[in-house]
Formats: C-alpha cells, structure tokens, sequence
C-alpha cells in the first residue's frame, strides 16, 4: 500500500443538512441555518485537524443540498470517492430546536432520506481496506438498505484486520422502537474494538445509573471493547482501558452557543490518540492526554454554529489549553 492511496480513517454513515437556529425573523419567527453535518463526517473534519488522512462512505440526493455537502466535505479535507448520489431520493434533512431548557429537539426529514437508502453494491471494499481504522454509527442500521451495507462494510474491516470504531449516537426519533435501538446497538458493540458512549446512553443501554457499573456491564458482556471513551457532557470524561480508569474535567465557558458535534469531536481525538498510540499502547497519562484534548476541542466547537466546517485547529486547541492553566 503507497503513502498516496494509504488512509487513517474511513467512515461509513449519514450526511445531512442540520437547520439549526439562527436568530428570529422581524416576525419573531426562528431563522434556520442549513449547516452541513452528520456525525460520522463531523468526526472525519476534526481528523483532519489532527492531520489524519479521510474518507467517508455514504449516500446523498443528487440536488442542491448533496452538491452542498459533497463540497463540504471535500473543502474540510475529507475524500468524498465513496460518496454516492441518489437521483430519485432527496438528501435527508435535520431540524434541531432548543428546548427551554437548552437540550436539543431533533426533527429528521428521512423517511425516505439518501443516506439510509446506501446499497451493499455501493460499497467499495478497497476503500475501507486502505484505512488503519473504520467507523460507524447507528444511525445507518434503523433502515435497509442502509443497514445492509453497513453490515457488509463492518465484514470487510473485520476481514482485514482494521481497528474498528464505533459511537451508537442514539437518536431516538429515528428508530421504530428504542428495543430495536438496543438491538443493533448491540451489534455494533459486538464488532467493535473502540467505544465512544455518552453519560445518557449508557444509563439507558446497560440499565445502571452509576456509570462506573455501566462500564463493567458492557466490559463483561463486550471483552472485545478494549477501549471506552465515556462523555459527559458538562462532567467531562472518562477512559477505561486494560484495567485503568481516568477522568478529566469538562472546560465550561461563558461562550457556549450549542453543544452540536461537541460528542463528535470528542471521538475524533478519541481516534486520533488510538492511531498514535496503538491500542496497546496507552498508559495513564496518555488516556489523560486524549481526554484533555477530546474535552479541549468539544468545548470551543460549543462557541461556534454547526460542526462539520468549524472544527478547531491543534493551535487552536493548544492556545486554549494554555490559557486555562
């Protein structure tokens, strides 16, 4: 395999148009903003930050709002070769409100939506098999075809021998029912070798409110999870790996606007410091290491609109973590 065709990461998933709030209307009426986003390709910009080689797999319409995504993506960094174009169904469409209490109303535009109409023909093995790392979600397992594929897309990483990723980013608007949500959960966890899982997602998945208990009952029942990335939000993180437990604090700031990709950016660092150390070699101050720079980085794309295209630099991420010392 050449430098040239090599790949750190390829993600396999949803690219969408997020409408999210911008103002009022001289009718007090919400303005919406279509930002580019999805979280497998907003995971894939902040790569990119860290200098990491990516490409994405996926499916959008072949209208206005896919040509505006394919050069996005492209504009960030990230290769858009397994990029698809449905010409029959439209590019699948988010709406994110706030609620009073500052949490997030998501409302999909996607049944049907491009992303979730991604064929198994459509998948291209030589792709996935040129990257260290695969990555995916659950989103691309509510629905066939796309669940299909992403089922065929795993098969190919675990054949050859990839690192495998995996954040279930639980949406629940989006699943027929939360048990069939459990299910394929599930099945991501038991095919892959990394998990980013948020404080919510676990309470709800492993039925245990003390997180620590949480993270035993996925060890127990996944032991091919070797490592656990845990987010919590305003709390900050945790990292379990080969018997070793860190946390960080969260960096809270006044500036916060919304908390969009914030989870996602947190993964990426999550990727980015499995890529460096390996995953064997991680000790305590390198998970500190990662959790600091995942939190780092969450924080100030919670200072910007959108996530895909606003994705802090390394300097960036350097020059506030200097400040806060």
């Amino acid at each position: 395999m050449t430098e040239l065709n090599h790949l750190d990461v390829v993600a396999l998933g949803e690219l969408l148009i997020d409408f999210t709030e911008n103002g009022l209307s001289e009718q007090g009426n919400p303005l919406l903003e279509a930002n580019p986003g999805g979280a497998p390709c907003n995971v894939l910009s902040m790569l990119t930050r860290f200098g990491r080689k990516t490409a994405f797999i996926g499916k959008v319409g072949n209208d206005g709002f896919g040509n505006l995504l394919e050069k996005a993506i492209v504009e960030q960094g990230i290769s858009a070769e397994g990029l698809v174009k449905d010409d029959e169904v439209h590019t699948t469409l988010a709406l994110v409100l706030k609620k009073e209490n500052g949490d997030r109303d998501f409302a999909f535009y996607r049944k049907p939506g491009a992303d979730v109409n991604l064929n198994e023909s459509e998948i291209d093995p030589e792709l996935i098999r040129r990257a260290d790392v695969f990555h995916f979600g659950t989103l691309s397992l509510t629905d066939e075809p796309a669940k299909s594929a992403t089922i065929k897309a795993v098969a190919v990483a675990e054949e050859a021998g990839k690192i495998i990723t995996f954040d279930p980013n639980l949406r629940e608007p989006l699943w027929p029912t939360l048990d069939e949500a459990k299910v394929q959960i599930d099945w991501g966890m038991k095919h892959a070798h990394v998990l980013k899982i948020s404080d919510n997602e676990i309470t709800w998945f492993t039925g245990e409110d003390d997180y620590d208990a949480g993270v035993k009952v996925l060890q127990d029942r996944y032991p091919n999870l070797k490592l656990i990335c845990l987010s919590m939000g305003p709390d900050g993180s945790r990292a379990y790996w080969n018997g070793l437990r860190v946390e960080t604090p969260a960096f809270l700031q006044t500036g916060t606007i919304e908390t969009t990709g914030a989870g996602d950016t947190f993964c990426a660092s999550m990727i980015h410091h499995v890529l460096k150390y390996g995953l064997d070699g991680f000790d305590e101050d390198r998970l500190k290491e990662m959790l600091i720079t995942g939190n780092a980085a969450a924080s100030i794309v919670t200072t910007r609109k959108g996530a895909l295209r606003v994705m802090p630099t390394v300097k960036e991420i350097e020059d506030f973590l200097a400040s806060r010392k």
